[in-house]
């Protein structure tokens, strides 16, 4: 029965660039948490769901979700402290809010988001084609520098991340913001073009989706003067 209800989820998951399938998803995943809160697989896929229903999802849920997310991320590092997916998806739930919901919950997150991430480093660096050093790489961008933000951090962690999967589209969208935000306008709009040259990823279509419509939006807005 806990196979079906998961192999049930899984597919309404794969199929998460329809709306409805994605909530639909989160929410057999949820029961199934709630059913069976001993099952690490069913914590990790939960927080999972919550990160893309918290970034993809309807505005006025998404933060909703990314608690869920944080929850349940927290769930799994109980369940299995050893395993990369629960520190994975807590930063990404972590970093979602942090960036959407203004600077006391940067400052609130700041640190454990950089603790966990660095703990799946220490795992297994290659999960998830290098997410983490992805993630690291997006942290110390996006944090100020008086509290740990560096912008060479910021690209060795993002090319480190970018030589496990070379035509990874969030990879190459966060390497030309940071560029396009140092003043490399050369280097930036370069990435951006290599985002929208890439080709579909058969694992991740509605996140390379949502990358090749910032790329385009940003490549038409043209060079900063």
């Amino acid at each position: 029965m806990l196979a079906q209800s998961t192999d049930a989820a899984d597919a309404l998951y794969a199929r998460r660039d329809d709306p409805v399938a994605a909530r639909r998803a989160a929410e057999a995943y949820q029961a199934r948490h709630r059913r069976e809160p001993q099952d690490f697989v069913g914590a990790w896929k939960l927080a999972r769901a919550g990160y893309f229903l918290g970034t993809h999802g309807p505005e006025p849920d998404r933060r909703t979700w990314l608690e869920v997310g944080v929850q349940a991320s927290d769930d799994a590092i109980r369940l299995n402290e050893a395993r990369p997916e629960g520190h994975f998806w807590l930063a990404a739930n972590m970093g979602a809010l942090a960036e959407s919901f203004g600077l006391r919950q940067g400052l609130k997150y700041r640190a454990r988001i950089k603790t966990a991430l660095e703990r799946v480093l220490a795992i297994d660096p290659a999960y998830l084609n290098g997410s983490a050093d992805r993630a690291l790489g997006r942290w110390y961008h996006k944090v100020p520098g008086l509290f740990g933000g560096s912008t060479d951090k910021a690209v060795e962690h993002l090319r480190r991340s970018l030589s496990h999967d070379p035509e990874s589209t969030a990879t190459m969208y966060f390497l030309a913001e940071v560029y396009l935000d140092t003043g490399d306008s050369t280097q930036g709009r370069n990435f951006l073009q290599r985002v929208l040259d890439a080709p579909p990823s058969p694992d991740w279509g509605p996140e390379d989706q949502a990358f090749k419509a910032e790329a385009r939006r940003r490549l038409a807005e043209g060079p900063r003067r």
